[in-house]
């Protein structure tokens, strides 16, 4: 994989990397049952506030390091702002606007973004296999997603006979569903930035804090009975979206995309739906089409065609060589051109060691 997990030294490291997209496919058959009892915006900043808080006493304990200085206060803010606020501003809304369908292929769209603002920020090499992964991807995800009746009539009478649907759709809050993929998407990148002035799973602690105050005071501003509904069913609910849906899930996810390729761990997103949709099947008895099973099998096409496309386009080594040059670490040509002090030799950037 372009995600490099050498330095875990963990044999179970890899589905560190599926954890989160796991958690996050979980949590949403685990909302659904709440959304009506509560309100969206309170329900947002429950998965952010205490989510945060749980990160900042686990960053204590793993002794990591705190912002220090306004630089890196600023960044945070601003991650906070996109990621948090934005992001799940427009996603809570959003699913109370729209079909969980079409709001989970739209919101699981962002690999996409990501993979664009990749190549414009960070030069990461995606190439034909690369480009090929992501549009098998969105289809996967647009199988898993959609009604089978609408893919079923886009090919019976085309596209001109279905855009008054999508406009119709577009004018009920699926694009809200868009925004908050674009804010998820900026903040995947915005990572990058802030770790140049703290440590990632601080950074990711404060960020949820910060970004889930705006959404408790506009909810106790614009929205009322936000909690007198809940049942103790829902609380559980809550409490499973927010430690493992946001607390783990997030810690886990910006802590990979502090370094490694962005694109191939956005990749991964594809993910949310199949799980969402496999355990929607296993506990609400919820049954899958014969194009939901070809979504899911695209799906995990397109994720292994992401992470592998280097070395299926046998560009594997100059890839490598892009990376050292980008992150300014020392190649091997450079270490073998220092022989008198071969400790010059270090962990690339994307080979992230995890404090004890």
């Amino acid at each position: 994989m372009q995600l490099k997990l050498s330095a875990f030294r963990l044999p179970f490291a890899p589905l560190l990397l599926i954890a989160p997209f796991f958690l996050w496919g979980t949590a949403m058959v685990a909302m659904k049952g709440v959304i009506p009892h509560t309100t969206p915006l309170f329900m947002a900043g429950v998965r952010l506030l205490p989510a945060g808080v749980l990160i900042l006493i686990v960053a204590a304990l793993m002794d990591r390091s705190q912002p220090q200085g306004w630089a890196a206060w600023l960044w945070i803010t601003l991650f906070a702002l996109v990621d948090g606020t934005l992001f799940q501003g427009f996603l809570a809304e959003g699913l109370v606007r729209t079909s969980a369908g079409l709001g989970s292929v739209m919101i699981d769209s962002q690999p996409l973004a990501v993979a664009l603002l990749s190549l414009w920020l960070f030069q990461e090499h995606i190439g034909f296999w690369g480009w090929l992964g992501l549009g098998l991807g969105v289809t996967g995800i647009s199988l898993i997603g959609l009604p089978d009746e609408w893919i079923l009539h886009f090919f019976d009478s085309g596209v001109n006979a279905t855009v008054g649907n999508w406009q119709d759709l577009f004018a009920s809050g699926e694009w809200l569903m868009l925004l908050a993929a674009l804010s998820m998407a900026v903040g995947t990148v915005l990572i990058r930035f802030v770790c140049k002035y703290t440590d990632p799973v601080t950074a990711t602690g404060w960020h949820m804090i910060i970004g889930g105050l705006p959404l408790w005071g506009i909810s106790s501003v614009l929205e009322s009975q936000q909690w007198q509904n809940l049942v103790a069913a829902d609380w559980i609910a809550l409490s499973y979206a927010t430690i493992f849906g946001s607390a783990i899930a997030y810690g886990l996810f910006f802590y990979f995309a502090s370094s490694g390729s962005l694109t191939s761990l956005s990749s991964l997103t594809f993910l949310t739906p199949v799980f969402a949709l496999l355990f929607g099947n296993l506990f609400l008895s919820e049954v899958l089409s014969s194009l939901q099973w070809t979504g899911v099998f695209l799906t995990l096409i397109s994720i292994y065609l992401i992470n592998q496309r280097d070395t299926l386009s046998g560009k594997q080594n100059i890839a490598s060589v892009e990376e050292n040059t980008t992150t300014q670490q020392p190649t091997v040509l450079e270490a073998s051109a220092k022989k008198s002090n071969p400790v010059t030799l270090s962990l690339r950037e994307s080979e992230p060691e995890i404090s004890p």
